[in-house]
């Protein structure tokens, strides 16, 4: 679910509307950035959350999330029942500034979020009743969840599950590390998308432009203070 209202938050006294942000701080940066902009939020996706439940290695969560930034899906969240993660020099190429993140300390209050919100819950998990990922219907509002390194997605995930799915394999290993397994269904779900809707995106013309007022603050180093000082001078 799109996570932005319309006005955004500066500091803590001072909230501006999207359409001032996109007015004084989109008209800053080079058109060639701002075109950019428009080009990556006209093709973003938050239909479609990706979830990762108790991920061990922080190098497979950043590599997962620059997989899912690349493909257009900005709705990312991350259960974090691990009490220890292992350290990693692996970094995210600046994939976390553009991604929504939510982080949840339980599994339980991920997927009643997720479901509040009408959103199926589709686990990577192999059993009796798991299908293929090219039998699953993605065009509607789906949680893609992905487990940790050693034994996978937790049995509470896949009670909640509304179906396990599985990327087929036709070798003798019998899973793909994480960070694959995250590219190659992510690239999947953007592929079923296109071609049953036309496109992965799933953006309205108003969060559009919300979202590129966000991305313009995040472009402008100095966003926040240029607000604050235009606020302070009543130029707003």
């Amino acid at each position: 679910m799109f996570p932005y209202g319309p006005d955004i938050t500066v500091n803590a006294k001072l909230k501006v509307n999207y359409q001032l942000v996109l007015e004084k701080i989109g008209a800053l940066l080079t058109p060639e950035r701002f075109q950019k902009i428009e080009k990556v939020v006209a093709q973003r996706n938050f239909d479609t959350a990706v979830v990762l439940e108790s991920i061990y290695d922080r190098g497979n969560v950043s590599a997962v999330m620059r997989s899912a930034e690349g493909l257009g899906f900005g709705n990312f969240h991350i259960i974090e029942t691990q009490e220890k993660f292992k350290e990693s020099n692996r970094v995210t190429q600046g994939a976390d500034k553009w991604v929504e993140v939510q982080k949840w300390k339980s599994t339980a209050d991920c997927v009643q979020k997720l479901k509040e919100q009408g959103y199926k819950i589709y686990v990577t998990h192999l059993d009796a009743r798991s299908k293929p990922l090219s039998e699953v219907d993605f065009t509607g509002k789906t949680a893609f969840v992905l487990g940790n390194e050693k034994s996978g997605v937790s049995p509470e995930m896949v009670a909640a599950a509304d179906e396990t799915v599985i990327i087929p394999m036709t070798g003798f290993v019998q899973s793909f590390n994480i960070s694959v397994a995250g590219a190659l269904g992510l690239y999947h779900i953007n592929q079923d998308r296109t071609k049953k809707l036309g496109t992965n995106a799933s953006l309205t013309e108003q969060e559009m432009a919300i979202l590129k007022a966000h991305y313009c603050m995040r472009t402008q180093d100095s966003a926040h203070e240029l607000l604050a000082e235009l606020a302070a001078r009543g130029q707003l």
